[in-house]
């Protein structure tokens, strides 16, 4: 590999480690486009790569996150139970629902999701003393204060939550996408927690299928450890811009993402890459 093809496939790291810092996304849906169109790279290729960047991403993501406080750790790990039911549901579904009609389908929940998150104020509710089974407390930079939330809806949260994996593992798309507005929207979790959150799981998910693509000789090495060099990297970065950013201008960023996000998937269902 000559050092222009290492030193550009870092940057791609680089790129999808700071947006998956920042919208707890895991930076697939630019990692695994970006190698099959400019590098050549086969999809299933591209996919190993992108899981083995998702965990350096979340791995630098949550040092910071969790040690801040930020990650939701429990509320993560209870979520994230759902969402790999549901993902190991939607292998199986897979081969009864056309990948089109489901792509389309989840375009438009994007898009729905996205302008909700510009048109709706946050969410999330701050109550006088937060020590109920569900309340939490992180410390907001930008406001520099103790931010206090109760997680609401936990049950139907964790049921759509395992729709969320269903439609993830169909549709080749990173769960971060769905588990974000889930948080924010439905459970009131503030954006920057539930973006904190959705880096941490994601880290558990993207681990187990990489190690599986790592046992079938499936993961291009040397494109995977530049790329998760970079991601990592990127998600070092990422955290720092986060700490200068205000929650309602992460919620209109991570909306035009998500408009971003369908419009990709619509193109490519459309046979457009």
């Amino acid at each position: 590999m000559g050092p222009e093809l290492l030193f550009s496939l870092i940057l791609v790291g680089v790129l999808a480690g700071v947006m998956g810092a920042l919208f707890g996304i895991g930076g697939g849906m630019l990692i695994v486009p970006i190698l099959v169109i400019f590098y050549g790279l086969a999809a299933k290729d591209a996919a190993a790569v992108s899981l083995v960047g998702i965990v350096a991403t979340s791995v630098g993501a949550s040092a910071v996150y969790v040690d801040k406080g930020i990650s939701n750790i429990r509320l993560g790990l209870y979520l994230e139970i759902t969402t790999v039911i549901g993902a190991i549901a939607g292998v199986i579904f897979a081969t009864f629902i056309s990948n089109t009609a489901l792509t389309l389908v989840f375009s438009l929940v994007l898009v729905y999701s996205g302008i909700r998150m510009i048109l709706n104020p946050e969410l999330a509710v701050e109550p006088k003393d937060c020590n109920g089974k569900y309340c939490f407390t992180y410390y907001d930079e930008v406001r520099k204060k103790n931010v206090g939330y109760e997680v609401r809806n936990v049950k139907s949260g964790a049921a759509v939550c395992t729709v969320a994996g269903v439609v993830a593992s169909m549709t080749g798309v990173g769960g971060g996408a769905i588990k974000v507005p889930i948080m924010n929207l439905h459970m009131h979790v503030p954006i920057k927690a539930a973006a904190a959150t959705s880096n941490y799981m994601i880290g558990i998910t993207a681990f187990a299928g990489a190690i599986l693509y790592f046992v079938m000789g499936d993961v291009p090495l040397a494109f995977a450890g530049a790329v998760a060099v970079g991601g990592f990297l990127g998600s070092l970065v990422g955290t720092r811009i986060t700490s200068f950013v205000d929650g309602r201008s992460l919620r209109r960023y991570f909306s035009v993402l998500l408009f971003f996000i369908a419009a990709v998937m619509v193109m490519d269902a459309g046979g457009l890459f």
